[in-house]
């Protein structure tokens, strides 16, 4: 189960629940479908789905777990027509113009008849804890879809210290300077062709560059003009390739042959250990590449977290 984005989180305190315990605080807040009159619901979930119980996997000193939304649909359009014809019946029995009020309060009748007939639609959001690393790693491609997972998690288990990682240079400058080739790109570290650059004012445009060379005339010009690289897209150890961006986010990652031949060398021969095996592939990667993304930016400050 490779991840296909990273929104990565440290912790600023140790991480301190055991591994049971943490699979106890999680049981207590199990997912459960919608009610018929509810918008939505979220619980946590067995990794495995159907293949596993444990709402904590765990591979080597890395805890996955998974956070399950249901959310019932009602389409706006509908709500709409419904409305229309509510507010036209009681204009033309009662004579008289319905207020912007009363027409929210039947806006939210309305959507309350239609819930138990709405469709719903699940999602599935993973991350996982390395308390040995002091990292939470999210595989979300937006800040939102993250802080729904780390949110749920810090009211399921009661605290959960974290913040983004803070890096000693800004990346967006950092990020230029290799553009621009005033400074050399980490070892292991490789550009490809692909950016977003940014004019830093407060009506600055962005241009979006796909497919074209990164040291050539059009993208010189714009760094001339003062744009900076706010994304970047990045190939690590030949390995892993990705999106870095500006928040240190990372997102459209692709794993590269050695990872699914090693994935194929397992001898992994059913879905509970290919998770298993593809985890413990993965997260050994993500153990190596943030500290190599972190240092490629300055290094991390860490002087507002406690270590034990």
């Amino acid at each position: 189960m490779w991840f296909k984005n990273i929104i990565a989180y440290r912790f600023t305190k140790p991480f301190t629940l055991s591994e049971e315990a943490l699979e106890q605080k999680l049981a207590e807040s199990p997912f459960t479908p919608c009610g018929p009159t509810e918008v939505n619901r979220q619980g946590w979930v067995s990794p495995l789905g159907r293949h596993g119980q444990q709402l904590v996997h765990v591979t080597n000193g890395h805890w996955m777990i998974c956070l399950k939304r249901e959310d019932r649909l009602v389409p706006s359009t509908v709500v709409k027509e419904a409305l229309a014809e509510k507010v036209e019946e009681i204009e033309e029995t009662q004579m008289r113009k319905v207020t912007k009020k009363e027409k929210d309060e039947l806006k939210e009748q309305i959507t309350h008849e239609l819930l138990p007939r709405a469709f719903t639609r699940s999602k599935l959001t993973y991350a996982y804890l390395s308390p040995k690393d002091g990292f939470l790693i999210v595989n979300a491609s937006s800040a939102k879809a993250a802080d729904d997972i780390t949110s749920y998690l810090r009211k399921t288990i009661g605290s959960l210290p974290i913040r983004i990682p803070v890096v000693k240079q800004a990346p967006a400058a950092i990020m230029t300077s290799w553009l621009t080739k005033d400074a050399l790109m980490p070892t292991g570290f490789e550009a490809e062709a692909e950016c977003e650059l940014r004019d830093p004012g407060e009506e600055g445009g962005i241009v979006r560059c796909k497919g074209v060379e990164l040291d050539g005339e059009e993208i010189g010009t714009h760094l001339s003009a003062g744009k900076q690289a706010v994304k970047l897209a990045m190939t690590w150890e030949e390995n892993i390739s990705f999106v870095m961006n500006e928040d240190l986010s990372i997102k459209r990652l692709k794993f590269g042959d050695v990872m699914q031949e090693q994935l194929d060398d397992s001898g992994a021969d059913d879905a509970a250990s290919k998770f298993d095996a593809s985890f413990a592939i993965m997260s050994m990667e993500f153990a190596k590449l943030l500290p190599a993304v972190l240092d490629a930016f300055g290094g991390e400050d860490k002087s507002a977290v406690i270590e034990e």
